[in-house]
């Protein structure tokens, strides 16, 4: 399905955007950052805040992070203070590129088994699929902060792939 390039590809796209959404965010109030906008996560920092839940819940299934303790639905208030935030999502962006640097093509082709909280049930599926629903969540979700960002203002500059990375790792 997916393979170790991919992963690797995504996983630098990931921190460069990440980069550039919290740059544009950070040159906002904590208030402006915090208002409810009407997105699903409400604000720009509790869309930021779920996108770093979200990586955290995966790649504690698939390497050696902290499983969040905070329930999904609350989520978006996992963390409220914007810098610890920004440090967190700059340790955890480096985490992954080297996580992907590590992915070889038979992890990706084994089957992962867990216990999904959201769903109270045991799941099977290819950690390659899994590794492309990572990379979907997260390109997901920044888009709406992208969105919210940018109403709000601040320009994070281009977000197609193509251009924002040279090519392919």
């Amino acid at each position: 399905m997916i393979t170790p390039g991919y992963v690797r590809t995504m996983a630098a796209y990931n921190a460069e955007m990440n980069r550039r959404l919290y740059d544009a965010a950070a040159k906002l109030s904590d208030a402006e950052r915090k208002a409810d906008r009407g997105a699903f996560w409400k604000s720009i920092h509790g869309t930021l805040v779920h996108i770093l839940w979200g990586d955290a819940q995966w790649m504690s299934r698939f390497s050696d992070w902290d499983r969040p303790a905070t329930p999904i639905k609350e989520s978006a208030g996992m963390l409220d203070d914007f810098a610890e935030l920004r440090a967190r999502r700059d340790k955890g962006d480096a985490e992954i590129v080297a996580w992907a640097a590590g992915v070889t093509e038979p992890w990706l082709a084994d089957d992962m088994v867990w216990f999904s909280g959201s769903l109270q049930k045991e799941i099977r599926k290819p950690r390659g699929f899994l590794v492309t629903h990572f990379f979907n969540h997260q390109t997901h979700h920044r888009g709406q902060a992208h969105a919210l960002i940018t109403a709000a203002g601040q320009p994070t500059g281009d977000t197609d792939l193509f251009i924002v990375l040279p090519g392919p790792l």
